[in-house]
């Protein structure tokens, strides 16, 4: 026979916590149809104005190079456009008494940055500037990208993020700075113009080297049509973690309804080999009746307000009801 004991308020606790998944796809795999890995060629198309179905790119679907550019520029960089190339964002100061301030020609938008550190970014802007896009599907990625953890490999390319939030390239003999990855999108940009495989580019972001150094900056068309490439990250979703406290006060569940405890219990042969137990006359076993019994608990059930079990939960081994003190069993579930 079960006995039921409701919670409190303060007994159950729900607690959030991150959790990481580690995905890896292999030349062949990156450009399957069923990751949905998409990549993108946006282009500033200054020539003409935008006709619909011209000008597309997109390995998986259809968008027009010139809507990707745009898209882009407005959502990532638009506190970028100002001042020089790689100019720190400005954003707006908002002031004790209740002003905000800030540059004249500063825009003030929310561009998605990874931190609050001070932050660049290069865009070009120029006619028929060319960026490379791709876009990692949220049922992938989840809620964001760990930061950290996404990498580009082939046998010419060795393609990372910073975890800050910047896209870089090794070529083995300087770290340079690529473009950006925007984690809670799932989206990785490309900056540099992609003129030849292995062009020279004055880098004006580069990490241990002057900024006018020259370096070999792989096209980022290699990265929009090449099939020999590796790509790997970590989704990160969040789970919770609901704890249940069962607390059994000194004064309650101190007996058993087990037929077994009484007086001429047995177990009786049902005649096909089978045994079950035979219950006695109501009056208790002798080793039951004493102060110092104690039953043990082995299962606890949860169930909702129309007595219907939910869930249940094992104990490892039989904890034995003190008398003298109180006995907690937390639960812990994930959902």
């Amino acid at each position: 026979m079960s006995v039921f004991k409701p919670f409190l308020t303060s007994d159950v606790i729900v607690s959030p916590f991150k959790v990481n998944k580690s995905f890896t796809f292999k030349e062949n795999e990156f450009t399957d149809l069923n990751v949905q890995i998409d990549r993108f060629l946006g282009k500033n198309i200054t020539s003409s104005l935008w006709v619909s179905g011209s000008n597309n790119t997109g390995y998986i679907t259809t968008q027009n190079q010139f809507l990707v550019y745009r898209s882009i520029k407005e959502l990532y960089y638009s506190n970028y456009l100002e001042g020089s190339n790689i100019a720190p964002t400005s954003m707006a100061i908002f002031n004790n008494d209740g002003t905000i301030t800030g540059s004249a020609y500063t825009p003030n938008y929310y561009n998605y940055l990874s931190n609050t550190l001070s932050f660049n970014r290069f865009f070009p802007t120029g006619s028929n500037s060319e960026i490379g896009v791709i876009s990692i599907p949220s049922n992938l990625f989840g809620e964001y990208i760990n930061p950290g953890t996404f990498k580009i490999l082939s046998s010419s390319l060795n393609i990372y993020d910073d975890g800050l939030g910047n896209l870089l390239w090794d070529s083995n003999e300087n770290i340079t700075k690529i473009g950006d990855i925007i984690y809670e999108h799932g989206l990785i940009v490309s900056t540099i113009l992609p003129n030849f495989l292995y062009g020279t580019y004055y880098g004006t972001s580069s990490y241990g080297t002057g900024s006018y150094d020259s370096f070999n900056i792989p096209n980022f068309a290699h990265l929009l049509y090449s099939s020999s490439l590796t790509c790997s990250f970590e989704s990160t979703v969040t789970i919770y973690e609901t704890q249940y406290k069962c607390t059994i006060k000194a004064n309650e569940f101190n007996f058993s309804n087990n037929p077994s405890l009484t007086l001429g219990s047995a177990s009786l042969n049902n005649g096909s080999g089978s045994f079950f137990p035979q219950p006695g006359s109501g009056k208790l076993n002798d080793n039951v009746t004493g102060s110092y019994f104690s039953p043990y608990i082995t299962t606890v059930g949860l169930y909702n307000n129309n007595k219907e079990l939910l869930a249940v939960a094992k104990l490892a081994q039989p904890l034995p009801v003190s008398s003298v003190t109180d006995t907690s069993i937390l639960i812990n579930f994930d959902f």
